[in-house]
Parts: structure tokens; C-alpha cells; sequence
């Protein structure tokens, strides 16, 4: 069976735990010998940036990671045991910015990514060569190699209407400032990596995980020739709702979707996404909603299951429930 997995950070990578338990992988690294089973995860990039001479990719760091047994497991991102010296003594030099912190282990990872991509290497080769060490056990596929990067328009403290980095926005004022747009600057020029189209043209069943509709799955639903492929692959396309009993499971996706005018429910959310089959525009066969809820998607096929990612065994009956409606299992 080939999956194909649309994903942001902490959510997706969570997520794809849950697929490879359901595909009788090992939920962590790599299996022991050949599989019949391909999972191709294709990751938003659209939180990307520079930093302190370093290109940090969070998301594709996180599903690496979490995948190969190196996350925090608490936080739900950066290495586990680890130390802050580096940031330390950036805030000792007043070295802006000080709102984002990096940690020791994770510097060597954007040290490396920073000096191929230097180098010339696509954001596509260097996610594979970091992948050789980590073994996720899935294919991490970056949703573009061009630099495409989340801008968010707010109002500053100061009065001042400016468009700033979506890591300005959310982890510096946790997105609090009202957010008038969210643009992906350079989407529309993108090209998707290569093996994406071809990945979701053979799929089995494409999943969209629970994560941040707006600037997560929306950032690589945006990307020319992403939507394009999802809406024409024969493989059954199912999402997962993050929204549970009207709030975000995880994050502040409900300010997100604030900024686009959608509202924060599942029912919402799944009406965003749209049905392949009665719009133009929309990506949906089937739509997982949190049990107990009910949710009219024209045109989808909904199911309400438990969705809350306790642990391994229930994210894995999540991802059995999604593969089933897909019609793959």
C-alpha cells in the first residue's frame, strides 16, 4: 500500500506515529528488512526561515524527530535532553532575535541543512541526506525546494499595520495580534519537490492529518499543482479534523482560521477543504470528526470517531478509521 500524508509539525508528526502503527510498522524508525508499505509524508515548508545565519525547518525537523525517536516528547518538538548554552550566550551578546530559541543538538541540524543549502543542494537532497541518520521510516518530502515563507499582516503594539514572519507571529506574540491576512510569499511561484505530484498520483489513499488547516495543509494545498493532484488521484482522499468541541486540539489554529474567515468547528473546517466532487476547488472524499459530533460536508462521506492522539494505539486507530474510508484498507 502506498499512503501519501499531507503535514505540519507536533500534529502531523503525531499523526504519522498512528500510520505506520496501523500499517503494522514500527511506529519509530525504520523496519528491519523490506515493507510492502510505502508512507510518503509531504511536509509544510511555509514555516521555514533564516536565523542567525541558520535555515530552520521546523515542521520537516519535527517529523524527523518524532519518527526517529529523537523528540521531546513532552514539548512535542526539539531534541530530547536537550541544553541551551548557544542560547544562552546569544542573549548575553543582545544578539537579535530573542524571541526563538535554538538548542544545542538542534543547532548542528540547521548547521548542516545551512551548509548544503549553501552549497547548492536542494532543500529535497538535504532532507534525505538528514533523514540517513534518523531513519524515520517514512519518505519526508519537503512540499516545495523553492523559499516560500508564511507572512502574517497585524497590527503591531506600536499601532503599525505590517506584514511579519508567521514564527514572529506565533511564537514571538503567540498569536494574539489579530492577524488581517496570512499569505504563503512565494507560493504561487513554487514548484512542487520532486517526487510530490508523483507520490500523490499513485497513492493508495491520501490523508490529510490533524493539522492547522490555514498554514500547515492550506500552505501545501497552495503550492501549483498540489491541490491539482489531489482533486485527480485515484487514491480515496481523507482528512482528519483538529478541531475538537470547537477549539484546536493542539496550537491556535482557531486564530488562523480568524484570519481567512472560517469558522473553528469541524463542520467548517471540512466545508474549507471541500468535496472533490461538488466544487471546483475542494480536496475531500471523507472527513474524520471527534465522536459525539456531527458535521454536513456536502458531498464528503463523515465519520465520527475518537480523536484525541492519547498514544500510539489509539493515533493508530485514527489513521485505521482514515485508511478505511479512503477505501485502502
Amino acid at each position: 500500500m502506498k499512503v501519501v500524508v499531507v503535514v505540519g509539525g507536533v500534529g502531523g508528526a503525531r499523526f504519522l506515529l498512528g500510520v505506520k502503527a496501523a500499517l503494522g510498522l514500527p511506529a519509530v524508525g525504520a523496519p528491519d528488512g523490506a515493507s510492502p508499505h510505502q508512507v510518503t509524508a509531504i511536509v509544510n515548508t511555509g514555516d521555514d526561515v533564516w536565523l542567525h545565519g541558520l535555515r530552520i525547518c521546523p515542521d520537516l525537523d519535527t517529523c524527523m524527530y518524532t519518527l526517529g525517536g529523537g523528540i521531546d516528547t513532552e514539548r512535542g518538538w526539539g531534541r530530547t535532553g536537550e541544553t541551551w548554552v548557544v542560547k544562552d550566550e546569544l542573549a548575553a551578546y543582545g544578539a537579535d532575535p530573542d524571541w526563538f530559541g535554538l538548542g544545542d543538538k538542534d543547532i548542528a541540524t540547521h548547521l548542516v541543512r545551512s551548509r548544503m543549502l549553501r552549497a547548492g543542494y536542494p532543500l529535497s537532497a538535504v532532507t534525505e541526506a538528514l533523514c540517513d541518520r534518523w531513519q524515520p521510516g517514512v519518505r519526508l518530502l519537503p512540499m516545495t525546494d523553492d523559499r516560500v515563507e508564511t507572512h502574517v499582516v497585524v497590527d503591531l503594539p506600536s499601532g503599525e499595520r505590517q506584514a511579519i514572519h508567521f514564527q514572529e507571529w506565533w511564537v514571538r506574540y503567540k498569536a494574539a495580534l489579530p492577524a488581517h491576512s496570512i499569505v504563503p510569499v512565494g507560493g504561487d511561484e513554487a514548484a512542487p519537490a520532486p517526487g510530490v505530484l508523483d507520490a500523490i498520483a499513485e497513492a493508495d489513499a491520501v490523508l490529510l492529518a490533524p493539522s492547522n488547516p490555514v498554514v500547515s495543509v492550506g500552505t501545501v494545498l497552495a503550492v501549483p499543482g498540489v491541490r491539482d493532484a489531489l482533486r485527480k488521484t485515484e487514491g480515496g482522499v481523507v482528512g482528519v479534523s483538529p478541531i475538537i468541541g470547537g477549539k484546536p486540539v493542539r496550537g491556535m489554529a482557531d486564530a488562523c482560521l480568524s484570519a481567512i474567515g472560517v469558522e473553528t468547528s469541524a463542520e467548517a473546517v471540512g466545508r474549507h477543504y471541500g468535496s472533490r466532487r461538488c466544487s471546483d476547488t475542494g480536496v475531500l472524499d471523507g472527513w474524520l470528526v471527534a465522536a459525539g459530533e456531527q458535521a454536513d460536508v456536502p458531498d464528503v462521506a463523515v465519520r465520527a470517531i475518537p480523536l484525541l492522539m492519547s498514544d500510539v494505539d489509539a493515533t493508530a486507530a485514527m489513521a485505521q478509521a482514515a485508511l478505511e474510508l479512503a477505501g485502502a484498507a
